[in-house]
């Protein structure tokens, strides 16, 4: 059996089961959710346990309260595959007023909320888990500390020990903890077997409708190719009729786009609304990201080679990753990723924001002096448009990178990062 390489949800889950009565993990399928759970769990619950499995799901309909018996915390795997078992729970949390009873994994958002009478605000806490960052797969040192930044540190130190060649396979190999410590052709396939699994079962399997698969792929693959952008649902309804092959409606892209984040195999980054000290208007169209970079990869049917003959390509995909690590860290904090884009063309990759108003403003790069300051003239030309009578100046700049070989701030007090030093 694999040694269990920590996760940055394992503290994340443990706070939260001191405070809630249940927690519910959710997040892509393969990402390690189950995993993570058993860890704190004292008794579970397999719902897709082929053995049990009818069983179980009879129980749920007639007698639920027989199937959250067991020392606690007990998880509840899949708990969407009996969506019934959310009110027991709620009720059983309410019975019981204790904290740490329960806790539910789940990969997809069940397709008949009809089933559910009650939120659960109260009593279940809610948090996502995503394929792994490359702290938590232990590519990157993690000598640069984002909660350190945001204390005020100021000097910082590491080497990046990712080179061009490693960072392309990482990009396809994403976080899967499956593909870790594998030769590189099973570390590569267990994205592409995720990608088919997507388009062939899951996507069907959460509307409970039949989708046309050859759709779903010309979909995947629009959306992989505007990765990192703000593009318009007429764009990839274009890309997907190329050549009058297909007709495709707004309706059926809204409706693919929804079934896929009920899934958690995209994951939009909302814009960033600062205050500004001009009338500036700000783009509030949602910047287009996959869960894990790998799954755009596995769509467009390309490989580390491939990224590497389009370095343009690879900056996307780079760009897609480090968001991924991102919201990954900043679950950790307290806080949340967005983008920031004004009717100008002033646009900021990431902003990584705190519940308690701090804020940090990070410019993506795959690496190079030209490139570096392009982004160091855009995080100075958005910090300058900032209103700081009205809210904090930013707690850090920083220049997230690919290649560079070292983690330091500059004169002007920005930082370069690669993301192979980061952690939270």
């Amino acid at each position: 059996m694999k040694k269990y390489k920590k996760r940055v949800a394992d503290n994340i889950l443990a706070k939260r089961l001191n405070a809630k009565g249940a927690v519910l993990i959710e997040g892509a399928k393969w990402c390690g959710k189950t995993t993570t759970a058993e860890q704190i769990s004292k008794s579970v619950l397999y719902l897709q346990d082929p053995e049990s499995q009818k069983q179980n799901l009879e129980l749920a309909e007639i007698n639920p309260s027989r199937l959250l018996s067991g020392e606690t915390p007990r998880l509840i795997d899949e708990w969407q595959m009996a969506p019934k078992l959310w009110d027991a729970i709620r009720f059983e949390v309410d019975k019981r007023d204790e904290f740490g009873q329960f806790v539910l994994t789940g990969s997809a958002v069940p397709g008949n909320l009809s089933e559910i009478s009650h939120t659960g605000t109260g009593r279940i806490s809610r948090m996502t888990m995503r394929p792994m960052s490359l702290y938590e797969s232990l590519d990157s040192t993690g000598e640069v500390s984002l909660a350190d930044l945001f204390a005020g540190k100021k000097e910082i130190d590491g080497e990046n020990n990712i080179g061009i060649d490693q960072l392309a396979f990482l990009i396809c190999r994403g976080g899967w903890p499956k593909s870790l410590d594998q030769d590189e052709d099973v570390a590569l396939m267990q994205a592409r077997d995720y990608y088919d699994v997507v388009v062939n079962q899951d996507i069907a399997r959460v509307s409970g409708i039949s989708r046309d698969t050859e759709k779903v792929k010309r979909f995947m693959r629009s959306f992989a190719r505007n990765i990192g952008s703000q593009t318009k649902k007429s764009t990839i309804i274009q890309d997907m009729s190329a050549n009058e092959a297909f007709e495709i409606s707004p309706k059926s892209v809204e409706e693919y786009m929804s079934d896929l984040k009920k899934i958690f195999v995209i994951e939009d980054s909302t814009a960033w609304n600062p205050n500004l000290r001009s009338k500036t208007v700000i783009r509030t169209a949602d910047t287009k990201y996959f869960t894990d970079p790998s799954i755009g990869a596995a769509a467009l049917g390309i490989g580390p080679q491939d990224l590497i003959n389009d370095l343009n390509t690879m900056g996307l995909f780079f760009e897609n990753m480090c968001i991924r690590d991102l919201r990954i860290y900043a679950d950790a904090l307290d806080g949340n990723v967005y983008h920031y884009r004004d009717k100008n063309g002033l646009e900021c990759d990431a902003v990584l924001h705190l519940r308690n108003g701090r804020y940090g403003l990070i410019e993506i790069k795959l690496g190079g002096d030209t490139l570096i300051s392009e982004g160091v003239k855009t995080l100075n030309a958005l910090a300058e448009k900032i209103d700081t009578d009205k809210m904090k100046a930013p707690s850090f700049k920083m220049i997230l990178t690919g290649v560079g070989k070292y983690a330091y701030q500059q004169k002007d007090g920005i930082f370069i990062v690669p993301i192979g030093c980061l952690k939270n």
